[in-house]
């Protein structure tokens, strides 16, 4: 019997090579988006696409009206999105208070009413350094609650938790994927920055793997 997961989907790089690699392992996948406000709410297009494309089963839920709680993120307010790198202390101003633990959450109790034994969340170590909900100390403690917090345990599984950006893409040029249906910049513009710590990441991941973006940049 195929094994139920979901699959938490933003729309991302990351998350599009999640989906495929769970759909790659033969699991019966539903995938879960969010609308939460963000600026680059463009990247829901891209997932909708793709699970139409995939046939795979695609809720996206609104919670916007969360950020009545969750104010002075630069991806949810009235703040300039910082440019450059990751590394940058600048990139703080992303961090979206408590988002990954709230989705999470949300996923883990459509995972125990989908009958689904696993939620597939796509943070790796780029991420590391600026978002704290993306650290392995905080997936294993989500992982810890989310088998005692039902009757059904849920496993919170990151494929690629301890790998770079730049691997997550190595795996899916491997698989043939095309990064054309993926949607990564901060900014919700018609095309991509190029500037924001997200298209910078991205960019240097294409360039590590020798291959071209196939995003048209500004």
């Amino acid at each position: 019997m195929t094994e139920k997961v979901v699959v938490i989907y933003s729309g991302g790089m990351d998350s599009f090579t999640v989906l495929n690699r769970a759909v790659r392992d033969n699991k019966e996948v539903y995938a879960l988006s969010f609308d939460y406000g963000q600026r680059h709410v463009k990247e829901l297009e891209y997932a909708a696409n793709v699970c139409k494309e995939l046939g795979i089963e695609h809720k996206v839920i609104d919670i916007t009206s969360i950020n009545q709680l969750l104010a002075g993120s630069s991806l949810t307010d009235e703040i300039d999105i910082p440019e450059g790198h990751y590394a940058e202390e600048s990139m703080k101003s992303t961090v979206v208070p408590n988002r990954n633990m709230i989705l999470l959450s949300l996923a883990v109790g459509y995972a125990v009413s989908k009958g689904a034994g696993q939620v597939y969340y796509g943070a790796h170590s780029g991420d590391h350094a600026i978002y704290p909900d993306c650290r392995p100390e905080f997936v294993m403690k989500m992982n810890d609650v989310c088998k005692i917090a039902n009757y059904e345990p849920v496993e919170i599984y990151s494929p690629y938790l301890t790998v770079s950006k730049i691997d997550i893409l190595t795996d899916g040029l491997e698989m043939g994927l095309d990064y054309s249906k993926t949607w990564t910049c901060y900014n919700g513009r018609e095309k991509a920055c190029g500037k924001c710590g997200a298209c910078q990441e991205r960019l240097e991941a294409f360039a590590k793997n020798n291959a071209t973006d196939p995003l048209e940049y500004e």
